[in-house]
Protein backbone atom coordinates (compact mmCIF):
# COMPACT_ATOMS: atom_id res chain seq x y z
CA UNK A 1 0.00 0.00 0.00
CA UNK A 2 2.86 2.42 -0.60
CA UNK A 3 1.56 5.78 -1.69
CA UNK A 4 3.23 8.16 -4.11
CA UNK A 5 5.69 10.00 -1.91
CA UNK A 6 9.34 10.82 -2.15
CA UNK A 7 11.65 8.49 -0.26
CA UNK A 8 13.88 11.34 0.97
CA UNK A 9 11.01 13.17 2.66
CA UNK A 10 9.51 9.94 4.02
CA UNK A 11 12.74 8.66 5.60
CA UNK A 12 13.43 12.01 7.21
CA UNK A 13 9.90 12.41 8.47
CA UNK A 14 8.87 8.97 9.69
CA UNK A 15 11.24 9.07 12.66
CA UNK A 16 9.92 12.53 13.49
CA UNK A 17 6.33 11.31 13.21
CA UNK A 18 7.13 8.39 15.51
CA UNK A 19 8.76 10.75 18.00
CA UNK A 20 5.65 12.95 17.90
CA UNK A 21 3.33 10.03 18.60
CA UNK A 22 1.90 9.28 22.02
CA UNK A 23 2.18 6.11 24.02
CA UNK A 24 -0.66 3.60 24.20
CA UNK A 25 -1.33 4.59 27.83
CA UNK A 26 -1.57 8.28 26.93
CA UNK A 27 -3.87 7.47 24.02
CA UNK A 28 -6.15 5.41 26.27
CA UNK A 29 -6.21 8.10 28.97
CA UNK A 30 -7.17 10.76 26.41
CA UNK A 31 -9.93 8.70 24.76
CA UNK A 32 -13.35 10.36 24.81
CA UNK A 33 -15.26 7.29 23.54
CA UNK A 34 -14.73 3.51 23.39
CA UNK A 35 -12.15 3.45 26.18
CA UNK A 36 -13.85 0.64 28.09
CA UNK A 37 -14.32 -1.44 24.93
CA UNK A 38 -10.71 -0.96 23.80
CA UNK A 39 -9.38 -1.95 27.22
CA UNK A 40 -11.69 -4.96 27.28
CA UNK A 41 -10.17 -6.20 24.02
CA UNK A 42 -6.63 -5.43 25.19
CA UNK A 43 -7.12 -7.20 28.52
CA UNK A 44 -8.71 -10.27 26.96
CA UNK A 45 -6.68 -10.77 23.78
CA UNK A 46 -4.03 -13.46 23.89
CA UNK A 47 -1.53 -14.00 21.11
CA UNK A 48 -1.70 -17.61 19.92
CA UNK A 49 1.24 -19.64 21.21
CA UNK A 50 2.31 -20.63 17.70
CA UNK A 51 2.88 -16.97 16.82
CA UNK A 52 5.03 -16.15 19.84
CA UNK A 53 8.35 -17.43 18.37
CA UNK A 54 7.81 -15.42 15.16
CA UNK A 55 7.15 -12.23 17.12
CA UNK A 56 9.98 -12.86 19.55
CA UNK A 57 12.42 -13.02 16.61
CA UNK A 58 11.77 -9.31 16.02
CA UNK A 59 12.67 -8.25 19.57
CA UNK A 60 16.12 -6.88 18.76
CA UNK A 61 15.29 -5.26 15.41
CA UNK A 62 14.60 -1.79 16.83
CA UNK A 63 11.39 -1.44 14.84
CA UNK A 64 8.70 1.11 15.58
CA UNK A 65 5.09 1.27 14.47
CA UNK A 66 3.30 4.55 13.86
CA UNK A 67 -0.46 4.19 14.26
CA UNK A 68 -2.85 6.66 12.67
CA UNK A 69 -6.07 6.30 14.64
CA UNK A 70 -9.05 7.92 16.39
CA UNK A 71 -11.09 6.80 19.38
CA UNK A 72 -14.39 6.95 17.46
CA UNK A 73 -13.27 4.48 14.79
CA UNK A 74 -14.67 0.95 15.07
CA UNK A 75 -11.84 -0.61 13.07
CA UNK A 76 -9.28 1.09 15.31
CA UNK A 77 -11.18 -0.10 18.37
CA UNK A 78 -10.61 -3.68 17.22
CA UNK A 79 -7.09 -3.41 15.79
CA UNK A 80 -5.18 -1.04 18.10
CA UNK A 81 -5.34 -3.20 21.26
CA UNK A 82 -4.34 -6.29 19.28
CA UNK A 83 -1.38 -4.42 17.77
CA UNK A 84 -0.40 -3.26 21.25
CA UNK A 85 -0.20 -6.89 22.40
CA UNK A 86 1.84 -7.79 19.31
CA UNK A 87 4.17 -4.85 19.87
CA UNK A 88 4.75 -5.90 23.47
CA UNK A 89 5.87 -9.40 22.49
CA UNK A 90 7.95 -8.20 19.52
CA UNK A 91 9.43 -5.25 21.45
CA UNK A 92 8.18 -2.80 18.83
CA UNK A 93 7.82 0.80 20.01
CA UNK A 94 4.19 1.70 19.23
CA UNK A 95 3.40 5.40 18.84
CA UNK A 96 -0.11 6.69 18.15
CA UNK A 97 -1.18 9.77 16.22
CA UNK A 98 -4.72 11.11 15.99
CA UNK A 99 -5.71 11.09 12.32
CA UNK A 100 -7.36 14.50 12.14
CA UNK A 101 -4.44 16.16 13.93
CA UNK A 102 -1.88 14.65 11.54
CA UNK A 103 -3.35 14.97 8.06
CA UNK A 104 0.04 15.61 6.44
CA UNK A 105 1.06 12.06 7.29
CA UNK A 106 -2.44 10.60 6.83
CA UNK A 107 -2.63 11.96 3.30
CA UNK A 108 0.47 9.94 2.39
CA UNK A 109 -1.40 6.73 3.28
CA UNK A 110 -4.83 7.17 1.73
CA UNK A 111 -6.87 4.03 1.15
CA UNK A 112 -7.64 3.58 -2.55
CA UNK A 113 -5.92 6.92 -3.11
CA UNK A 114 -8.82 8.92 -1.69
CA UNK A 115 -10.03 7.77 1.74
CA UNK A 116 -8.56 8.73 5.09
CA UNK A 117 -9.48 5.30 6.43
CA UNK A 118 -7.95 4.22 9.73
CA UNK A 119 -6.26 2.63 11.50
CA UNK A 120 -3.05 2.67 9.50
CA UNK A 121 0.02 0.92 10.92
CA UNK A 122 3.35 2.11 9.49
CA UNK A 123 6.28 -0.09 10.50
CA UNK A 124 9.73 1.48 10.33
CA UNK A 125 13.16 0.07 11.07
CA UNK A 126 15.70 1.62 13.44
CA UNK A 127 16.90 3.91 10.62
CA UNK A 128 13.39 5.20 9.85
CA UNK A 129 12.91 3.20 6.66
CA UNK A 130 9.35 2.10 5.97
CA UNK A 131 9.25 -1.70 6.20
CA UNK A 132 5.53 -2.46 6.05
CA UNK A 133 2.14 -0.75 6.06
CA UNK A 134 -1.08 -2.35 7.23
CA UNK A 135 -4.59 -1.02 7.40
CA UNK A 136 -7.28 -0.10 7.66
CA UNK A 137 -8.47 -3.71 7.50
CA UNK A 138 -7.09 -7.12 6.67
CA UNK A 139 -7.95 -8.03 3.04
CA UNK A 140 -10.46 -10.75 4.01
CA UNK A 141 -12.21 -8.42 6.45
CA UNK A 142 -12.31 -5.71 3.78
CA UNK A 143 -13.93 -8.17 1.34
CA UNK A 144 -16.59 -8.96 3.95
CA UNK A 145 -17.26 -5.28 4.68
CA UNK A 146 -17.44 -4.46 0.97
CA UNK A 147 -19.91 -7.27 0.32
CA UNK A 148 -22.02 -6.22 3.33
CA UNK A 149 -22.09 -2.62 2.14
CA UNK A 150 -23.22 -3.73 -1.31
CA UNK A 151 -26.35 -5.32 0.20
CA UNK A 152 -27.34 -2.24 2.18
CA UNK A 153 -29.69 0.49 1.10
CA UNK A 154 -28.26 3.92 0.42
CA UNK A 155 -29.45 4.98 3.88
CA UNK A 156 -26.18 5.50 5.81
CA UNK A 157 -27.94 5.30 9.17
CA UNK A 158 -28.63 1.64 8.40
CA UNK A 159 -24.92 1.04 7.74
CA UNK A 160 -24.00 2.70 11.04
CA UNK A 161 -26.41 0.38 12.87
CA UNK A 162 -24.96 -2.71 11.17
CA UNK A 163 -21.41 -1.59 12.02
CA UNK A 164 -22.36 -1.02 15.67
CA UNK A 165 -23.82 -4.54 15.88
CA UNK A 166 -20.73 -6.04 14.25
CA UNK A 167 -18.41 -4.26 16.70
CA UNK A 168 -20.57 -5.33 19.65
CA UNK A 169 -20.28 -8.97 18.60
CA UNK A 170 -16.52 -8.74 18.10
CA UNK A 171 -15.72 -7.15 21.46
CA UNK A 172 -17.75 -9.65 23.52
Amino acid sequence: MKANRTKEVLIMNLQQWADKGMSFDTYVNEMQVNQYELLHIYNNFLIPNELLPVLEERQNDGWRVIVLTADWCGDALLCVPVMKRISEVANIDMRLLIRDENLELMDQYLTNGTARAIPIFIFIDKDGNEQAVFGPRAPKVQELVTSMRATLADDTSLWEHVMENMIEKLVK
